[in-house]
């Protein structure tokens, strides 16, 4: 937008005509010692937590001490089918179809057990293509996964690089690659959102351009759950993976949520871990030696799930549901304009905005590149009551997230971090 105004007044008129403004109050909102709301742009790295998520949780602790082990059947929620509650949200959330989804253990641990599946390396095709300045935990995944298999990383892993001069990556540095590589890649694994600078990449374009090559693709949408308005099975990636406490609010270290395409779903020959909730349902309590896997995404589950994990989960996808990611897509994109033209009208030179001002190309974090200097500038907004996150060496990372932040929560961060510059 061009209409936007450097002003409070203005700020406080763009909360009055938002429709989801209300949605602010079903979220605890940290406070200083005065008891004063801080001005929270850190769901990039923690969610904060749904109103709704104690009494969630409470009642699986009444089902607990009043059923014993007949929770499992006889709990408002039975625990036997309780991820299956999770599904269809979920599914809604990432734009895919319920059986292509599945909520079951950690990221990281989704990860491997993916690659597990969809990384088989051979003598002529082994290499792994990942983003530029992927998250740590991607890259050391990635690389293990590739040792495992009796590679070297060295010759093995390809990263993007970004255009001269930025730290974008456009779609064609990436084909490049493909075209130059294509014939000896064989899995691409990319973050949706790069945690780093917030861009957002063609994640369709990037499949097809990869699959054309004969190469499995999957995404760590860590950053991009919740984020942004996804269409997954339309995207036709092999896999993709994401945790749900960022955007999604389900406390730290909750729950991942993964996908694998329905073209795999059904009729999956090639190698996978295996576990007993990923058993036939039909015949997982007949106990037999033989793995016989549920249809879909279901079929990668390992073990029962941890039920006060998954309704916290499911406090935080029944307010998505409510909400729905049109509307919140709509707000994101007009919450991070606004944010983008309030530090552009700072005019410093010591601050630089490193995430693509295409709306097409990010979510709602912005990334801020301070220049010169050292992590004072961070500290300085953090007492003024700014939590935001600090990553080396040098970027101050914001998410304006839409279902708890204000026009004003932006505004008034961006007083402050003018007047601490």
């Amino acid at each position: 937008m061009t209409d936007f105004k450097n002003s409070l007044v203005f700020a406080n008129e763009l909360d009055q005509q938002d429709e989801l403004s209300n949605f602010r109050t079903k979220f605890y909102i940290p406070k200083d010692k005065d008891g004063n709301e801080l001005i929270y742009l850190c769901g990039n790295s923690l969610g904060l937590q749904p109103k709704s998520t104690r009494d969630y949780i409470n009642q699986e602790l009444e089902d607990w001490k009043n059923l014993g082990v007949e929770g499992h059947l006889h709990a408002k929620h039975p625990w036997m089918p309780y991820h299956e509650f999770l599904t269809d949200k979920m599914a809604r959330v990432v734009g895919a179809l319920p059986s292509e989804v599945v909520v079951m253990n950690s990221l990281t641990a989704n990860l491997h057990f993916m690659m597990v599946s969809f990384y088989k390396p051979t003598k002529d095709r082994f290499k792994i293509l990942i983003e530029y300045s992927p998250f740590p935990s991607d890259i050391y995944a990635v690389k293990s996964q590739i040792e495992f298999h009796g590679y070297d990383p060295e010759t093995a892993l390809i990263q993007m690089q970004p255009k001269p001069g930025t730290d974008i990556v456009g779609i064609e540095q990436y084909q490049e690659i493909i075209e130059e590589h294509g014939d000896s890649i064989a899995l691409v694994m990319i973050g949706g959102v790069n945690y780093y600078t917030g861009q957002l990449y063609p994640m369709k374009s990037m499949t097809k351009l990869a699959h054309d090559k004969g190469i499995k693709v999957g995404f760590d949408l860590a950053h991009a759950a919740g984020n942004i308005k996804m269409d997954l099975h339309d995207v036709g990636c092999d896999f993709a993976i994401w945790c749900s406490y960022k955007y999604l609010n389900s406390g730290p270290g909750s729950l991942s949520g993964c996908f694998v395409h329905e073209r795999h779903g059904e009729k999956f020959t090639g190698p996978r871990f295996a576990g007993w909730w990923g058993q036939d349902k039909a015949t997982r309590f007949q106990m037999g030696p033989e793995f016989h896997p549920i249809p879909g995404a279901e079929g990668w589950q390992l073990s029962n799930p941890p039920i006060l994990s998954m309704a916290a989960i499911m406090a935080s996808l029944d307010i998505f549901d409510e909400a729905s990611m049109d509307k919140l897509t709509a707000k994101s994109r007009k919450l991070t304009a606004y944010t983008e033209f309030l530090i552009n009208e700072i005019q410093s030179e010591n601050i630089l905005l490193i995430t693509p001002s295409d709306p097409d190309q990010r979510g709602c974090q912005l990334s801020l590149r301070v220049l010169g200097s050292d992590k004072s500038l961070f500290e300085k907004i953090t007492n003024a009551g700014v939590i935001a996150d600090w990553r080396e060496p040098d970027v101050i990372r914001i998410a304006p997230t839409p279902l708890y932040n204000s026009f004003k929560d932006v505004f008034h961060f961006s007083e402050i971090l003018k007047h601490e510059l």
